[in-house]
C-alpha cells in the first residue's frame, strides 16, 4: 500500500505561518524554515509583552499622578493613602487621565482629600 501524506494540511500550515511572516525582512518572509522560527519567536515576544504592557502602563500612570500631586504640594504615596482613607475609589488610570487632561478636576480631587 502506498504511503499517504496529507499535503493539503501541511500546505495549509505552511501558508498560515508564511502569512504571519508577512512584512518580515529578507528570507524571514518567504523561506519556510526561517519564517517558521521567526514567527514562533515573534509570537513568544507578543505573549510576553502583552503582560509587560500592563506593568508599563501602571508605571506611567503612577508617574503622571505623582507629577500632578506634587503640583499641589503632596507626594504620590500621601495622595493615594488619603484617597483610600477618604473612601474615594478612583483607579490609577482615571487619576492619571485627570492629572494630564483635566487638571482642574484633579485639583478638586486633591482638595477634597487635603
Amino acid at each position: 500500500m502506498p504511503r499517504s501524506v496529507n499535503h493539503v494540511a501541511s500546505r495549509a500550515k505552511r501558508k498560515r505561518v508564511l502569512k504571519l511572516a508577512k512584512g518580515f525582512f529578507g528570507r524571514k518572509k518567504n523561506v519556510w524554515t526561517v519564517a517558521k522560527n521567526a514567527v514562533e519567536k515573534g509570537l513568544v515576544y507578543a505573549y510576553r509583552d502583552r503582560k509587560a504592557k500592563k506593568r508599563d502602563f501602571r508605571g506611567l500612570w503612577i508617574q503622571r499622578i505623582n507629577a500632578g500631586a506634587r503640583l499641589h504640594g503632596m507626594s504620590y504615596s500621601e495622595l493615594m493613602g488619603k484617597l483610600k482613607k477618604a473612601g474615594i475609589d478612583l483607579n490609577r488610570k482615571v487619576l492619571a487621565d485627570l492629572a494630564m487632561n483635566h487638571p482642574e478636576a484633579f485639583a478638586d480631587v486633591v482638595n477634597k482629600v487635603k
